[in-house]
């Protein structure tokens, strides 16, 4: 990451205590920077799902319609016969 900077932020005592149960006062920053990250991460996540929402329609993959493992079985289904016809 980085150039590191130290900044001040008020968190609840109960919260830093149990932090510091958690992972020992010496990596108090190391475990908020993770925390941060994994929360940043599932922020971004939840961003791209509500701009994307919409976005597959239905009438695009026709293949789909009756559902998903179908599908997929009728591909392995053809490969399986491609196989056997090639051995």
């Amino acid at each position: 990451m980085g150039v590191k900077k130290r900044t001040h932020v008020v968190v609840p005592e109960e919260l830093i205590k149990e932090v510091d149960r958690l992972s020992g006062k010496r990596k108090r920053s190391q475990f908020i920077t993770q925390a941060i990250k994994k929360e940043i991460r599932r922020l971004n996540f939840l961003k791209a799902v509500k701009e994307t929402a919409g976005a597959w329609k239905d009438k695009d993959h026709p293949e789909l319609k009756e559902g998903v493992d179908k599908w997929v079985r009728s591909l392995r289904e053809e490969d399986e016969k491609r196989l056997k016809e090639i051995m």
